[in-house]
């Protein structure tokens, strides 16, 4: 399901782990309380998608277009968001634990 484009789409409270999602654009999508543990969003586009409240743990963010994403109180634990762009992304709340962000953008985002 890699490499699709799904802008607006509803994936409120959706249960999408180990999901195969690179390269799919999300922008303006609603992924708020879904699950996408262990889901690959390597390259994927999530521009001003929500993502409140999610379960990410484990997830492969690398090189994501975060941008204006809504993560707070999202649940990050373990997840790689190598290179990603989280620029004016909302993370207040959010579990970040053991998340490694190296390299990646956190331009203007909200972390408190």
């Amino acid at each position: 399901m890699h490499g699709l484009h799904l802008t607006g789409a509803r994936f409120r409270e959706a249960d999408l782990t180990h999901t195969n999602l690179m390269r799919t654009t999300l922008t303006h999508a609603d992924l708020a309380g879904a699950t996408l543990t262990d889901a690959n969003l390597r390259g994927a586009v999530l521009t001003n998608a929500d993502l409140d409240r999610a379960t990410l743990t484990g997830a492969n963010l690398r090189w994501a277009t975060l941008t204006e994403v809504n993560l707070y109180g999202a649940t990050l634990a373990d997840a790689t968001l190598r290179g990603a762009n989280l620029t004016g992304a909302v993370l207040s709340g959010a579990l970040l634990e053991g998340v490694n962000l190296t390299r990646a953008d956190l331009t203007e985002a909200h972390l408190d």
